[in-house]
Parts: structure tokens; sequence; C-alpha cells
């Protein structure tokens, strides 16, 4: 399938040896890396799904050596087995690596490939990642005493072992025992400041928001630990199990940090879909930004730009900030379905640190979210993008093929070159002075440590209140 829309030509990605659709197949959740040194090397990491019928999905990729115009699907990295949570990064080299997550444990692994995605070799043994739901790694860049660390954040109600964050300080191949991050974020993501800081972006699966600092993570002779946390308004509440997106999250919540050396270096951006306060439907994409290193928050800022209308759905969202500190966000987008469901990517983009953002550009033609489903209701739970100074790649999963045979549409992953183009570059405007949230240093107790346990116990989602795990099974809390 190949899906033109005006200026953008999505492509799809999970193809079989003629470059042809796999029929029944269902895939979602689509993690990119891009090499840095060429361009053209793009890698893709996905849930694959065999077949529609089943709830069994194992840890698929794919890669290009053309800028992402033809893509080949190999294979799997493990045959038969049962992963979930797919999450790539590349180096500043074009190493990329692969974090999985192991279904049946909630354990993690990490695995390498020095030729573009093209073949991956497991660098921890499986597991030795520790991991839980959820989880997400980054790459220390910088040059500093953390170059080259990987460091790692699950949701810590359903882990491997215990703890949510942990450390590898040899390209993945061992972890650091599990600690606990002050307030137990759940569904972020992390990037590295350019002086070497960690930051971390997480939630509590509602309103709460925090942006969470480790100064010492680059230091390979300490055990790290927490030392800033900042309350982040991010204008609403998550949303997990919304119509948009029944067996699943409407969205995580995305941090990056500025390393483009210029007047933003070191800005710290979180965005997240959220359904606004006061509202009992639709959802929108919200930002903030932090100019200080994470001590104070902008008040939130929506980047969809149409008129609010809570029966719509902004979803998906996600954003990445390119070497020359342009800020790219997309999303699915449903502000043209009469249904109020049927999605399109759409796009805009920043080049004053976010401060406002490029009217919103429709990226592809829309589709039904709906159909394709596996056992799981859902098309994943979040879509990525990786920014160079031209524009952004993206992956995500969309429902462009239709299955005669089933009477429906299929879950696919494609991939889109998406680019500031189609609209002047938005003016500033005067801004509200960043709001002086509440920052709390953790006492120097330690939380207790949970007592390690080889392999979790299965268990639903504890009632009341619900505490839900996008991983997904109705039975399992399953990724």
């Amino acid at each position: 399938m190949i899906s033109p829309f005006g200026l953008f030509t999505s492509f799809q990605v999970n193809v079989d040896a003629n470059g042809n659709n796999i029929l029944g197949d269902a895939a979602n959740e689509p993690s990119i890396s891009v090499d840095p040194t060429d361009g053209n090397k793009m890698a893709v990491g996905w849930r694959q799904f065999d077949t529609v019928q089943s709830d069994f999905r194992q840890a698929g990729y794919g890669y290009t050596t053309d800028g992402g115009t033809t893509w080949a699907f190999p294979g799997v990295l493990q045959d038969n087995v049962f992963r979930s949570d797919p999450v790539t990064n590349s180096d500043e080299t074009g190493n990329f690596f692969y974090l999985s997550l192991l279904v049946d444990t909630f354990c993690g692994d990490i695995w390498g490939s020095t030729n573009g995605g093209q073949s991956w070799v497991e660098q921890s043994p499986d597991g030795g990642a520790h991991s839980g739901d959820k989880e997400w790694f980054t790459i220390d860049k910088t040059g500093g005493m953390g170059h080259g660390f990987q460091y790692q954040f699950w949701t810590g109600f359903f882990a491997c072992d215990f703890g949510e964050f942990s450390r590898s300080t040899d390209g993945g191949v061992t972890w650091q025992s599990p600690i606990n991050i002050p307030n137990s974020p759940v569904w972020g993501t992390l990037d590295v400041a350019s002086n070497g800081n960690l930051f971390i972006g997480g939630g509590d699966e509602g309103s709460s928001f925090w942006c969470i600092r480790s100064s010492n993570a680059q230091n390979p002779n300490v055990t790290p630990t927490f030392d800033q946390v900042t309350t982040v308004n991010l204008g609403g509440s998550l949303l997990f199990g919304a119509a948009i997106n029944p067996g699943g999250l409407a969205g995580q919540i995305f941090l990056a940090v500025d390393r483009s050396g210029g007047p933003t270096n070191n800005n710290i951006y979180m965005l997240a879909t959220v359904q606004p306060f006061g509202a009992s439907n639709g959802s929108d994409i919200m930002f903030s930004r932090s100019t200080d290193g994470g001590l104070t928050f902008s008040p939130p800022h929506r980047i969809n730009d149409d008129p609010v209308n809570h029966s719509k759905w902004h979803w998906f969202g996600t954003l990445s900030v390119a070497p020359n500190g342009r800020i790219d966000s997309v999303w699915l987008d449903t502000r043209n379905a009469p249904n109020n469901t049927d999605s399109q990517l759409f796009y805009s983009w920043s080049t004053d640190g976010g401060l406002t953002w490029a009217p919103n550009v429709a990226v592809s033609n829309p589709f039904t979210p709906f159909e394709g489903y596996p056992v799981q209701n859902k098309i994943g739970d979040y879509i990525t993008i990786v920014s160079d100074n031209t524009g952004g790649d993206v992956a995500y999963s969309a429902t462009f093929n239709f299955n005669a045979g089933r009477g429906q549409h299929e879950e696919d992953v494609y991939y889109v070159r998406v680019f500031p183009s189609g609209g002047p570059t938005p003016t500033p405007t005067p801004t509200a002075t960043p709001t002086v949230t509440p920052t709390a240093t953790p006492t120097s107790t330690p939380r207790p440590t949970p007592t390690p346990r080889t392999v979790p116990t299965p268990r639903g989602r504890p009632t009341p209140p619900p505490r839900p795990s996008p991983l997904g099974s109705s039975t399992l809390p399953a990724n």
C-alpha cells in the first residue's frame, strides 16, 4: 500500500518479500529510528500479530535503505516468542537498538543492529534488562561522562521484578538492579540534556504529570538518585479505554530535550494527549515547556488548532526535536470526520522553542481506527517521530488496506516523511509567564524495596480505582 495525500506519501512497512500487503495479519505500536549519519537508513519495530484472530504477537522489525520508499520485513526478533511494547533508538554513529518486552514475565531485553536494522543481535540475555509495562529507554549522546549510557523506566505496577528505573553503562549488555523513581510515574518517556542530566516525563494515569531529574545518572560510580521533581500542568487527564481506542491508551506522555546548542538549548518539552478539564469526551494535544532546567514549566498550550469541539479526538500525540531546535509534533485527528472517529495523521512544528506553532497540516488520508483489531480492541498505544533539520520521519499505524475476505480494513504500519511547508513560519506572540510549580526534593529516606520475584503473578486490574494496563488483554495485564 502506497497512500499519497497532497505533498505527503505514506508507505507500508510490514510487507511481504515482494513488497505487498500480508493478508490477515495486524501490526501496530511502531517505533522508528534513523541513522544520523545516513538519513536513508531507518528501522521500525512494531507489534506483529500473524493473525487478527489471536492475541499472540511478536517483535516485528523492518528496514529501509532508500529513505522510506521501499521497506523490507525480514521477520521477528525471536520466532514464536510472545513480545510487546517495542521501542527503538539509535546512537550518534548509526548503531540501532531495540528494547522488547517478554509479555509472560514483563521482563525486557535489548537487541542491537550494526547494519541499519537489517538484522539484530540480542545484547542482554532474555529478560536481562529488567523492565515492566510500557517500558521506554533513551541513549546519552552528549559525549560527556555518561556517553553511550542507556536509561530505562517503566510502569512499576506491572514489573519484571521491582522498581521503575535501570541503567546500562555497556550498551545494553548488563543492567543495574532496578531502583524506584519518586512518585512512581507511568506511561512516559525520558531524554538527556546536553550537560548529561537525565529527565523523565511521566504521570499518574490521570491529571498529574511530573518532570523528574537525575543529575548523577551519568556518573558510573554511583547509584542514580533523583534530585528534582516538578509538577507540570498539561490541562487535562490521560485516557485509557477511551472510545477512540477502547483497549488502550489515547496517547502517552512524551518528553524531549533540545540539544541544538542555540538559544533554545536544554529547553525541556512535554506533550500528552489529554481530555481537557471539564470535558467528558474528546481529547487535545497539549504541550508545556521549561527554559530553566525543569524548575518551572509554562502553562499548557493546545497544539491542535481547530475550534474547540469535545466530540473530536486528537490522539496518539508525540513530538521530537531536530538538531537545529525545531520541534515537530504529529498526532491522529478526527476534526474532518462527520462520524468523529475516522482519523488522519496531522502535523505541526515550532521554530521558536514552542512559543508558537505552525498551522496544522493533514498529512495522510483518513482511515477508520476500529477495523482490523486483533483480540485486543486497539491500534496500539503510541506512534513515533524522529526529526532532522529539514523534517521528520514518522511511523504510525493505519487501516488503508481492505481485506475482502473479512469485509474490513487491516491494521498495518506506515512510514511518512513530514516537513514544514504549505504555511508561513508562525510569528511569536506574547505568552504567559511560566508558572512556578512546586519543586519537591526526595527525602533522604529510601523507599522500601519490593521483594524480587522471578516471574510476576498475573493479575487483573484492581478496582477501585481502576489501574489500567495499556499492555492489553482483558484477563492478563499484557502489553
